[in-house]
């Protein structure tokens, strides 16, 4: 375990870099924008979306990650990073600490964050056609990269979640909200990396499959840590959903069956996995899944 951490220390390193070499310049009349950008991506956390692309990149036999992969790890953080500025507004979850540190809107005004949000969603399809990938799969990956982030990915996940609270949402509707809210950037980062890599379509259905099981495992994961975790081991508040009186998978289903939830997602996601790979020996995509299953935050 020592060993695949220290290999996901040197993946995150390198999304990072992917990341930083991608902001914008704080420079200029709009340069509070830019610097609110900068601020909202670089207080970021685990990096999971740019490293799952990258991952899948090299699954499918990907060799030049920074000409062509770089510019869409950037573009998937940047858009992960605006969906969670505007997650933290006050017309939304009225947050005001983000990581430990104020949320962007608490910072920069109310009105600023909600243009720091639609910023950095724009900026992300900027970023993206910097790639020096083939044109033609470019073109295809900065399609899914929309489909996934829009009305029927993760903002139609975002609308049926805000619609909802305060209500009792049914397992279906649950289901649906995971789906879109959290797995659909997920989906998009194992296929954009297939298809950067030039996978073919067969291979490319099996990644958004995987990560949609993938995303289920980890939404259903954050819920059961948000009740058996420690403040201190998972880095912010637990049990925010029992005083939010947040309908979730593990109010519904309880606490035994969630878990065998995640390791049947998980388990179906891996099984994908194992068919694109070209040996025997696991790759990082797959034992990074593994590990995330066995998160304590």
């Amino acid at each position: 375990m020592a060993g695949f951490e220290e290999k996901i220390k040197l993946k995150t390193k390198e999304a990072l870099i992917a990341i930083e070499g991608y902001l914008p310049s704080e420079e200029g009349l709009q340069h509070t924008i830019l610097e609110a950008c900068a601020y909202s991506v670089e207080n970021g956390g685990k990096r999971l979306r740019p490293i799952f692309m990258q991952a899948a990149y090299e699954l499918c036999g990907g060799s030049m990650v920074s000409e062509e992969l770089y510019p869409f790890m950037a573009a998937m953080e940047m858009i992960h990073s605006s969906s969670l500025v505007h997650d933290d507004l006050p017309c939304m979850d009225n947050d005001r600490l983000r990581r430990g540190k104020p949320s962007t809107w608490a910072k920069y005004g109310e009105d600023m964050g909600t243009l720091t949000g639609d910023a950095l969603m724009i900026y992300a399809f900027e970023t993206a056609v910097k790639s020096m990938a083939d044109p033609k799969k470019k073109l295809e990956a900065i399609k899914i990269l929309a489909e996934k982030t829009g009305i029927f990915g993760m903002i139609g996940g975002q609308v049926v979640d805000v619609e909802l609270t305060g209500k009792r949402p049914s397992a279906e509707q649950i289901e649906f909200i995971y789906k879109l809210k959290t797995g659909a950037l997920i989906e998009a980062s194992f296929m954009i990396g297939g298809i950067i890599a030039g996978a073919d379509d067969e291979t490319i259905n099996k990644l958004e499959k995987a990560g949609s099981y993938i995303g289920m495992a980890f939404q259903i994961q954050d819920d059961i840590l948000d009740v058996i975790s420690s403040e201190d081991e998972l880095g912010k508040p637990v049990n925010s959903d029992i005083r939010n009186e947040k309908i979730t998978w593990l109010s519904i289903y309880g606490m035994e069956q969630s878990l065998k939830d995640v390791e049947r997602f998980t388990s179906d996601a891996l099984q994908l996995l194992s068919e694109i790979r070209k040996n025997d020996e696991k790759s990082f995509l797959e034992e990074l899944c593994l590990y995330l299953i066995n998160r304590k935050k």
